[in-house]
């Protein structure tokens, strides 16, 4: 995330926060491929099959990377 983020050149700060959560699950999703040849659908679910929780928290850790930045 964090070389996204420095690749847009603070360009992510003009992301919803829709879009940096969708962001932070797809790379979730990435690295369960990565390391889990079968991983449960639970582990791969689709950000519109995600709880608002999950989505909120994806988005959150977005933001503190952002900022951190």
């Amino acid at each position: 995330m964090r070389a996204f983020i420095d690749a847009t050149d603070g360009g992510t700060a003009k992301l919803t926060r829709s879009q940096k959560g969708r962001f932070v699950a797809l790379c979730w999703i990435g690295q369960i491929f990565k390391h889990f040849p079968d991983p449960k659908p639970a582990y791969v679910a689709d950000w519109d099959d995600l709880p608002s929780w999950q989505q909120e928290t994806d988005a959150d850790i977005f933001e503190r990377i952002e900022q951190d930045t």
